[in-house]
């Protein structure tokens, strides 16, 4: 392979990406062929098209500003239990999601391909210490609820993490260290997102990383649905019997994992793409929200919106931006496979980043300006499916015990409050069990001492649990 193949250069060509090619000649073999085989699996139209469109920012302005302004509170959301009937109605569908999960029909999705830079962490988010005082993990946390759900209703429960180029090595090296947390190794499927180059934003060129590599960043959790296609967990999961997928981010200690009430609510409804939602402290809280836009269920990011639209209200008084979007799913299998099959057509959104970059003399650059950044990097969100969805379905969940995400180093959602929130739980619990402990004791519960209060009231009563294996002084 001493030449560029020939068919790839005029595809080069017609899209006016040869300079992708540029250091060809200082390459060996090797190299070549990884280059080769990075340009084979660009869309180059698409990528073309996709800067020529970011050149049209007043297009783009206005499409964003129509949907704001057609945007209404959604019509149909299950609201959480206030009521006895309310309350009837939740614990009959809760039944229902457990004879799902008892039938084997639930896997989890775990998306876990960020890294936890913004919390002063070189390593996968999920492998943070977060237990209020065992230190355990994100992963371990979320291990050990799938865990007792394996245990509570004899269910195979299959959990895929989905990892990025960037955690996928450490996070499986991570897993087997602990021995996979005691769950059987097979139940348990590492697949990575794919990834997109980054584009020159002045001329729409790919940009290189080094000679013979392209600038590449991971897909976004859109990428989801191709890679459960590619890594063949999709018909793995078909053949498996699975119906419902339950979805949720690495960052919540405190997500419900295979809610049975929402999976309850998914089936019941005839969902295909069932949504987690919690009413937003304040209209201008960084939560992306669900509202209706010519009858489809949508998503609006908190950056789309200005503080005056975010607080707006409808005739009725109605707060229309109010539905914060946990990043906690159910969805349909099915749906999933018939999105792959069209070749996933979730949208592509442009994001204008530095990126470093090898320039057309060799030269290694790392640009910084702020105000006006080089590059275009793309990436697919997962809520885009929410219009391709002919079924979907809101349930409120209740904020306190589901939402506790750890974003940010310190402040609002950082790990101190979801520290504070899963020691906050486990108090409430033991209080609902009949005891209670002066101020200053560190409170923490393991999922598999007890996944509600109910049954921790029960193991406390038993004696299967010692309330000294759950406190400790502070």
């Amino acid at each position: 392979m001493s030449t560029v193949p020939a068919t790839l250069h005029e595809r080069l060509k017609l899209f006016s990406q040869t300079s992708t090619v540029r250091f060809w000649s200082r390459l060996d073999e090797a190299e070549r062929l990884q280059l080769v085989t990075e340009l084979e699996s660009v869309d180059l139209k698409q990528l073309q098209e996709i800067w020529q469109s970011s050149q049209k920012k007043t297009n783009e302005g206005l499409s964003t500003a129509e949907r704001i302004q057609k945007a209404s509170a959604p019509k149909t959301v299950i609201r959480q239990a206030k009521s006895p009937e309310d309350v009837a109605s939740w614990q009959a569908t809760l039944e229902l999601g457990e004879s799902e999960l008892r039938d084997g029909k639930v896997a989890v999705v775990t998306v876990a391909g960020g890294q936890g830079t913004r919390l002063g962490f070189d390593h996968p988010k999920g492998m943070f210490p977060i237990g209020p005082i065992s230190d355990r993990t994100l992963f371990q946390i979320f291990a050990e609820q799938i865990q007792a759900r394996r245990q509570r209703y004899g269910a195979s429960l299959l959990w895929l993490i989905m990892t990025s180029d960037a955690t996928h090595a450490e996070t499986v090296d991570f897993f087997e260290s602990k021995q996979y947390f005691g769950l059987p190794t097979d139940s348990v499927a590492f697949f990575m997102q794919g990834s997109l180059p980054a584009l020159d934003a002045a001329t729409g060129e790919i940009l290189l990383s080094g000679p013979g590599s392209l600038a590449l960043s991971p897909d976004g959790h859109g990428g989801l649905i191709m890679a459960l296609r590619n890594s063949g967990l999709l018909d793995r999961m078909t053949q498996e019997g699975v119906d419902h997928v339950f979805y949720h981010q690495v960052d919540n200690p405190t997500v419900i994992i295979a809610d049975p009430a929402l999976i309850g609510f998914h089936l019941q409804q005839k969902s295909m793409l069932t949504t987690n939602v919690v009413c937003k402290t304040s209209p201008t809280e960084r939560m992306g929200v669900l509202v209706d836009v010519d009858g489809h269920t949508e998503i609006i990011e908190y950056s789309e919106l200005t503080p005056e639209q975010a607080a707006s209200h409808d005739a009725t008084g109605q707060w229309i931006f109010w539905a914060g979007n946990t990043a906690i799913h159910v969805f349909d299998r099915k749906f999933l496979q018939r999105l792959a099959e069209d070749g996933c057509r979730l949208p592509l959104h442009i994001a204008r980043k530095n990126v470093p970059y090898l320039d057309a003399s060799g030269q290694f650059m790392q640009p910084s300006d702020a105000s006006n950044p080089n590059a275009i990097k793309l990436e697919r969100f997962i809520f885009d499916a929410l219009p391709l969805a002919e079924r979907t379905l809101i349930v409120e969940g209740n904020r306190d015990r589901e939402f506790n995400p750890v974003k940010n180093k310190s402040g609002a959602d950082s790990a101190e409050t979801a520290r504070a929130a899963l020691n906050r739980i486990a108090t409430e619990w033991l209080k609902e069990s009949g005891h209670s402990l002066p101020e200053g004791h560190a409170i923490e519960i393991s999922p598999l001492q007890a996944l509600d209060a109910a049954e921790l009231k029960q193991k406390l009563a038993s004696g299967k649990v010692l309330i000294s294996e759950i406190t400790a002084p502070a």
